[in-house]
């Protein structure tokens, strides 16, 4: 039992339980539970549940509390909007707050160009209207996007999306004029080629894919994470962005990058995007620990691009919520006055060295990689087969939980471990896990 991370039940406690035994019965079997506990409290990179188990957080709400649980600022700010109006509809009553927000936004943005933003719920729906916009700019229908990609489960984000089970299962037919090259996953080379003699065939096999699958004429737009997130923190080689763009830009094809998981200081810049050969997204989908738990989702693009549809072509009736735009602009404040750019690239080196020794030690992780403090371990069963060995990441995730840390899972076979933790995290706390961690990979090895 740690400092930070404590379990004194059996999981799920006595409490837990019995709400548990009553979610079976009223809430929808798709929303099964990865840790089987309710949560009572959090506060920065712990949590505590109703049975007074304590848990380092590694999963952030999947990416979304980069600021920690209940930043105090941010917890005031909600406070402050709630008491003053919750909703109107910006584009019936405007308010300050979402035009404060886009102007933020559009500054930070990567690239030189002017900006523009949209607002909407959430990372799926940002994606959803990049895409439409993208349409609706190039007067072109067809869509390219890449295997190991996640970018959600509405239609079209769904149809984006790489893996199958259980995203896609049963739900077709997908949206049309959408297709899929290979993605820059230099430990498992589609061309069985080593970086950097290979070339970036990854990026290459854009210009052949004119020849033989879709005319460039009819292609809108490349959508890519700059770091694929549930596909296992895939970063692509240097030089992967630029070679890319080159190739949209020659074709007069938009870039948009779903910076939905890699936004907002996670990989160590506020976005993905600037570490990448200044590549400037014509598009950009943002969401996630944009809010810090609010859904708030946006699409930040070049002025011209976003200025493309029409009045009321997008929207919806809670886009831009003011709730999530106050929560917002306290959670920029956070990011630059706790320096937390810097706090991500300090817990990203601490993470890589920890796990680069665990490597060393167990033979059955195949890879270490990661940009900031989004980094992953990929377990295999063989070092020179690459097979990959999802028992292992399941077997480390539930050991963990056990001993009080929270760790999800990643990677299109299920094989990876990824480290999603709030950027607040202390070293004593960043230390306790790690320890955690050295624990589960002996009990499974």
């Amino acid at each position: 039992m740690g400092k930070f991370a404590h379990v004194i039940t059996d999981l799920p406690g006595p409490k837990s339980k019995r709400l548990i035994e009553k979610k079976e019965q009223y809430v929808a079997n798709a929303f099964s539970l990865f840790l089987p506990v309710i949560i009572d409290r959090g506060e920065g990179a712990v949590f505590t549940d109703i049975d007074g188990n304590s848990f380092i957080d590694f999963a952030g709400g999947v990416g979304v509390l980069n600021v920690g649980h209940c930043p105090p600022t941010v917890v005031k700010a909600i406070q402050n909007q709630v008491a003053k109006f919750i909703h109107t509809d910006f584009s019936i009553v405007p308010y300050e707050c979402l035009i404060e927000l886009a102007e933020k936004l559009a500054t930070l943005a990567p690239g030189p160009s002017p900006k523009k933003c949209g607002f909407f719920n959430c990372g799926a729906e940002a994606v959803e209207n990049a895409v439409k916009i993208a349409k609706k700019y190039t007067k072109r229908k067809a869509i390219i996007t890449f295997e190991s990609a996640f970018h959600g489960r509405t239609l079209m984000a769904m149809t984006l999306t790489s893996r199958v089970n259980p995203y896609k299962e049963d739900f077709g037919p997908f949206a049309p004029d959408v297709y899929r090259i290979p993605s820059a996953y230099c430990y498992r080379c589609t061309y069985g080629l080593t970086y950097p003699s290979c070339d970036l065939q990854c990026a290459n096999a854009l210009e052949r894919f004119f020849v033989t699958t879709v005319s460039a004429k009819e292609v809108a737009a490349v959508i890519i994470e700059p770091v694929q997130g549930e596909g296992g923190f895939i970063v692509p080689p240097k030089g992967y962005f630029k070679r890319l763009k080159e190739i949209c830009v020659k074709h007069g094809i938009l870039l948009i990058c779903d910076e939905v998981q890699t936004g907002f200081g996670r990989t160590g810049t506020m976005f993905a995007m600037e570490q990448f050969d200044g590549v400037e997204p014509d598009l950009m989908a943002v969401a996630k620990s944009l809010a810090a738990g609010i859904p708030l989702s946006g699409v930040v693009g070049r002025r011209e691009v976003m200025d493309a549809p029409e009045d009321s072509t997008i929207g919806g009736t809670y886009v831009g919520s003011p709730v999530g735009c106050v929560a917002a602009l306290e959670v920029l404040k956070i990011i630059e006055s706790q320096r937390l750019l810097d706090r991500s690239k300090v817990i990203g080196r601490r993470l890589k060295e920890a796990f680069s020794a665990y490597q060393d030690k167990y033979d059955f992780i195949g890879d270490v990689r990661g940009l900031g403090a989004m980094v992953a371990m990929e377990f295999v069963r063989d070092r020179a087969t690459k097979e990959p060995a999802p028992e292992k990441a399941a077997g480390i995730a539930k050991a963990a939980q056990k001993r009080g840390l929270l760790i999800l899972k990643a990677g299109v076979q299920g094989n990876c471990l990824r480290v999603l933790c709030p950027l607040v995290i202390t070293d004593e706390q960043l230390e306790e896990a790690i320890e955690i961690i050295g624990q589960c990979l002996a009990e499974v090895a």
